[in-house]
């Protein structure tokens, strides 16, 4: 997990992490943005006269949008829902919370019925491991035990969403003790078994 940037910076680096997802030239911006050194001019006047500690979230957060999109194929310019929920997944094990919540937002508010119960609690899921990256204990706890709920009143196609809910509850229930929170990896088609990774309960910057 890793915290996010402030608001503008969050907002902007966001933007281009989805675009990322579809665009090449996006994703030449994103490994520009990951490497050390000045960021003035090249497009990347948002970054400028931003406090090191900033600059270092942006860096990072790009760094892990770049990285884990090197071998991934370019989405098309209108993905379907599976092909963006395994765009979620590859968000959301490389920390990237914020993002997967942006990028699933649009599909849960048009979706209905069983698919939009699932979708909100991948939402709500992605935005407690985010604030929980952040240092907000408490928002982190309240959304990571509703969003499992919801999963398991939801249905999204060869997903094994009970499984996800299942791990996501037993994370939420160790976050108020303080011991390493388990972040499991996003359900994958094809059967694809979450596995889990340990973090602490603030972001590791």
């Amino acid at each position: 997990m890793i915290a996010t940037p402030l608001l503008p910076l969050r907002n902007r680096l966001a933007e281009l992490i989805l675009r990322a997802l579809a665009d090449t030239t996006a994703r030449r911006d994103l490994a520009r943005l990951a490497e050390p050194g000045p960021l003035a001019g090249g497009g990347f006047s948002w970054v400028a006269d931003v406090e090191p500690e900033q600059i270092g979230l942006v860096r990072e957060r790009a760094r892990r949008a770049h990285e884990a999109l090197i071998h991934c194929p370019p989405l098309r310019a209108e993905p379907s829902l599976g092909e963006t929920l395994t765009a979620a997944a590859t968000l959301f094990d490389a920390g990237l919370h914020f993002e997967v919540h942006e990028l699933l937002e649009p599909y849960w508010a048009r979706g209905e019925g069983g698919e939009r119960q699932a979708l909100q609690g991948l939402i709500q899921i992605a935005v407690g491991y985010q604030h929980l990256a952040n240092g907000n204990l408490e928002g982190a706890r309240a959304l990571l035990d509703e969003g499992p709920r919801r999963l398991l009143n939801g249905e999204l196609p060869d997903l094994d969403l009970a499984r996800f809910a299942t791990a996501i509850a037993a994370a939420a229930d160790r976050i108020s003790g303080g011991a390493p929170i388990a972040v499991p990896s996003f359900p994958r088609s094809g059967g694809h078994r979450p596995k889990e990774v340990r973090s602490g309960s603030r972001a590791e910057e």
